[in-house]
């Protein structure tokens, strides 16, 4: 029997796959997936819920949580399942019920304080019903981006100060209104959770203010100097592929948000226009669906991706994490960290724009902004007519495409390739 693997585990369709030595993935016509053990124990078969199926389908990277004991886990990873099998095996072996064993190990996960994010569904649910749909939608989103990749899976009793400060970090100075809500609605989950009798003590609000210091007020993301861009491109490209660093140079191509990016869906892209469709309701700023022109390097990454992701599902996720997900905005982040560089992904959205306003002069200053899905005002957009500003916007971005990987580029697009109602910079 061909032993599964982390892929398969991700990617398998409803059936039944077995592992060997009587472990089973099970995986339901709603994508379901569960693990299931066949063991012999005094003479009898006996199968075995060992929990859902938490997939891993590209690395083995730890994850928030590891450090809870296999048995009291709700999730098991492929080699998690394993271990668990082993262990029940050598149970039955020893002539105690594996059963019993399985049951001892779900009553100490029912009697331990819950997770952050089961406490954060918790307080959303007793609290949504006085607040806006905005509010609602707000509270559980924000954490789940900022606060669940550091603390989602830690049971709320062991979140110290610390904890909170790290999920707070990759924010704090970048967007520090977000950093804000994100800190207090932690904070209300862990006055729930101590309210609970979960936790000996509430949120520690003093001791996070002390660790992170003062949040920076206002001001520009930082931006690397364009001229640097090639290089660190040159440098991204050299590296060990993975779903941030290619998230990342995706950002870098299209002079994206880092939302916008990692909302991105298959369906939104079509490959045939080199075009990606932003809906208007995920367009938070201007509310208005935007089109993205897809120049070569951008391309290029959406090919490099499908071994990361599902291209043939219309709904998957172009950049999704291990478990399918959308990546956290950190995922991102700390590649400009390891770098050790002193800029945000966020600021090349004005690396793209000052090369633009320096680089390309006689592109107007309309097709640059709404390059970068700013709000332009409609009669500016009616002077170019809508296709020829799609035009113009394509030719930007692929010659800024064209510059970051070291290819040809028009040093400067010569005034005669622009309409004669060219709105000039001001």
């Amino acid at each position: 029997m061909q032993r599964l693997s982390a892929r398969l585990v991700h990617n398998a369709k409803p059936g039944k796959y077995g592992d060997g030595n009587g472990l089973y993935l099970v995986v339901g016509d709603t994508g379901w997936r569960s693990w299931v053990l066949r063991v012999q124990f005094k003479g009898r078969r006996r199968e075995i819920g060992l929990g859902g199926a938490q997939s891993r389908p590209f690395n083995h990277a730890s994850s928030v949580g590891d450090d809870v004991p296999i048995e009291e886990k709700s999730h098991l990873t492929l080699a998690e399942a394993r271990e668990l099998a082993v262990r029940l095996r050598n149970s039955a072996k020893a002539g105690r019920d594996p059963v019993e064993e399985r049951r001892k190990g779900r009553k100490v996960q029912r009697d331990l304080p819950p997770s952050f994010k089961a406490a954060a569904i918790q307080v959303h649910e007793s609290q949504k019903h006085g607040w806006s749909e905005r509010t609602s939608k707000a509270f559980l989103s924000s954490l789940r981006e900022h606060a669940y990749p550091r603390l989602g899976g830690k049971r709320v009793d062991t979140i110290t100060a610390d904890d909170v400060a790290e999920a707070l970090k990759s924010i704090w100075l970048t967007k520090p209104s977000m950093a804000k809500k994100v800190r207090q609605r932690i904070a209300a989950v862990l006055d729930f959770s101590s309210a609970k009798g979960w936790r000996s003590t509430g949120a520690p609000r003093d001791e996070v203010r002390i660790l992170t210091g003062k949040p920076k007020r206002g001001g520009n993301f930082p931006a690397m100097p364009y001229e640097n861009v090639p290089a660190f491109w040159a440098e991204l490209s050299k590296a060990r592929e993975t779903i941030g660093r290619l998230a990342l140079m995706f950002l870098i191509a299209t002079g994206a948000r880092s939302t916008e990016v990692r909302e991105a869906r298959w369906r939104h892209v079509a490959k045939d226009a080199a075009e990606w469709a932003r809906p208007a309701e995920l367009m938070r700023k201007s509310e208005q669906l935007h089109v993205v022109t897809l120049n070569e390097p951008a391309l290029a990454i959406l090919v490099r991706v499908a071994a990361f992701s599902n291209p043939d599902d219309p709904d998957a996720l172009i950049f999704p994490n291990n478990n399918g997900n959308m990546i956290s905005d950190m995922t991102i982040s700390k590649i400009m960290r390891a770098s050790g560089l002193p800029w945000v992904p966020h600021g090349f959205r004005s690396s793209l724009r000052t090369w633009a306003a320096e680089q390309q002069p006689y592109i107007p200053e309309a097709v640059a902004e709404s390059a970068l899905s700013h709000v332009i005002e409609d009669d500016v957009v009616k002077a170019y007519q809508r296709a020829a500003f799609l035009e113009m916007r394509r030719m930007l971005l692929d010659q800024w495409g064209a510059y970051i990987t070291g290819g040809a580029w028009i040093a400067a697009v010569p005034r005669s390739m622009f309409p004669e109602q060219e709105h000039s910079r001001s």
